[in-house]
């Protein structure tokens, strides 16, 4: 991400899968630094955890995460990362992102009328081809002093790469809400991932189960337990994507009470097991 964006480690590890959201609109960056490229990529690495202001681009951006973890948060969702996979964010949509020990390139892309870039934030699926494709464009950054024929025609061919697998997104988010009642229930099941109830839940934002279920709904098009249900996975995702603790003890961290039930629910969500996902994941040291 834009280097000279972070606010600071934020106060909140990743693995809480709240998105510290910083009070600041930062508005529209140029990451180009005053370049006349039309496109180009921005590697970023770190050690610990930051968080960006909210932002907005003039160019598409693809980040693809080589490890570590990202959460990307717009006005109506909150979408994870995982290594090996990329997040396309449109020109014009303002985001704030939180990066944990990460190692990622993004690649910027001028909007360009021969495809359609959508107008939401997606989590895709990257094939060895694209992700050969971004190592190779690592010889053209946003901000080399100008753009050039062979470079052009390059991101043009992986734009349109890009563009076809859009409508094969990867589920790996949770809708967000500006309803207040909603929004307080979002925040302290996240805050309480591993001994919610809803019981717990009504008592805590006041108000009657009959009456969360309805406005949830309303609100995010699913039912409570199944944000809970997907808040859970993507915890867990998020923790196994770093060194830490093993399997059991993610699962138990997130609520789940016994190991065969969350291979099973992470299986159905993931098509692997817990396992597999992290030695698919963790990086080769």
């Amino acid at each position: 991400m834009e280097q000279g964006f972070i606010a600071g480690p934020a106060a909140v590890p990743a693995a809480a899968a709240t998105i510290v959201t910083v009070p600041a609109r930062l508005g529209r960056r140029d990451v180009r630094e005053g370049s006349a490229a039309c496109a180009g990529t921005y590697p970023f690495e770190i050690d610990d955890e930051v968080v960006t202001g909210w932002h907005v681009h003039d160019l598409h951006q693809l980040e693809y995460a080589f490890e570590g973890v990202v959460q990307v948060e717009t006005a109506t969702a909150h979408y994870l990362l995982p290594p090996q996979q990329a997040a396309w964010i449109p020109a014009g949509v303002e985001h704030c992102t939180t990066l944990t020990r990460v190692r990622t390139m993004s690649v910027f892309f001028g909007p360009d009328p021969d495809f359609d870039a959508g107008s939401a934030v997606r989590i895709l699926a990257v094939a060895p081809v694209v992700r050969e494709m971004i190592l190779h464009a690592r010889r053209w950054p946003i901000s080399r002093p100008a753009s050039d024929p062979a470079a052009d025609a390059f991101f043009q061919a992986l734009g349109h790469v890009i563009t076809e697998s859009l409508d094969q997104e990867a589920p790996l988010y949770l809708p967000t809400s500006q309803d207040p009642l909603v929004r307080a229930a979002m925040e302290f099941t996240l805050a309480h991932l591993a001994e919610v109830t809803l019981r717990g839940l009504c008592a805590a934002v006041a108000t009657s189960e009959r009456s969360l279920r309805r406005a949830f709904h309303a609100e995010t098009g699913m039912a409570w337990r199944q944000y809970l249900l997907q808040a859970r996975l993507l915890r867990a995702m998020a923790m196994l994507s770093l060194a830490g603790p093993n399997v059991l003890e993610i699962a138990t961290s997130v609520g789940f009470q016994s190991l065969s039930g969350f291979t099973r629910a992470f299986r159905r969500y993931t098509g692997e097991t817990p396992l597999a996902y992290r030695r698919r994941v963790m990086p080769v040291r």
